[in-house]
């Protein structure tokens, strides 16, 4: 029997033709091959999270970006709503103190329509036609328009032939605005189409329509 010399420990057959360093590196990489999944693993988690963080940071931008922009709207429609009322006040104030001056400029209107606008009176009826003018005071109302209630007050009222709806054939005092608010309506007389002419009209237009259709017909109208 063969004794065990004490002292010398058993160790993995290495091939005869093997070198030292070749077994050293074939050991080192198989412990690198062993640890390579666990260092995998840790990157995978690392992207997760820096995903998951990126996304939160998208989430926070866009609903910081909606705020911003509901609040960019709001101030635009406050600045509207405060321009819109500065327009407003200040043509109330206008037409509270133009409105005392109609009569008078109803007078200058009538002493032009008269011929009495001379002198020194006619160049300071100019100078006040021209302030009210810058302050916005616009005058309205011609003969031959279509009446419009809105803007009109009918204070006389007859039938007329040669109208086809109801006109203002006079204006007995101009109407005013300033802006889109009207201080005083034109007062006008007016006048409507006369009862059964405009079927009357209706009629002939017809009548000459089908005679004109039944010249066509026959080949036109006969010759002498």
């Amino acid at each position: 029997m063969t004794e065990e010399t004490p002292g010398f420990d058993e160790k993995p057959d290495v091939p005869s033709d093997a070198a030292p360093d070749d077994a050293a590196q074939e050991a080192e990489s198989a412990e690198k091959a062993g640890s390579a999944p666990a260092g995998d693993d840790s990157d995978n988690s690392k992207n997760v999270a820096l995903t998951a963080q990126l996304d939160q940071a998208r989430m926070a931008l866009n609903e910081r970006t909606a705020d911003l922009q509901r609040l960019q709207a709001e101030y635009q429609n406050y600045r509207r709503r405060v321009e819109r009322d500065r327009v407003t006040v200040k043509e109330i104030a206008a037409a509270s103190v133009l409105s005392e001056l109609l009569p008078t400029l109803d007078d200058i209107g009538r002493a032009r329509e008269h011929g009495e606008l001379v002198g020194g009176f006619k160049s300071v009826a100019e100078s006040l036609e021209g302030v009210v003018a810058k302050l916005g005071l616009q005058q309205f109302g011609k003969e031959g328009e279509p009446f419009d209630p809105t803007i009109h007050e009918a204070l006389m009222h007859s039938y007329a032939p040669d109208v086809t709806e109801t006109t203002c054939v006079a204006i007995l005092q101009p109407g005013y605005r300033i802006g889109e608010r009207t201080i005083r309506p034109a007062r006008v007389a007016v006048a409507e189409p006369q009862p059964g002419a405009q079927s009357a009209k209706s009629g002939s237009e017809d009548d000459a329509k089908g005679a004109k259709a039944s010249d066509e017909e026959s080949g036109g109208p006969d010759e002498g």
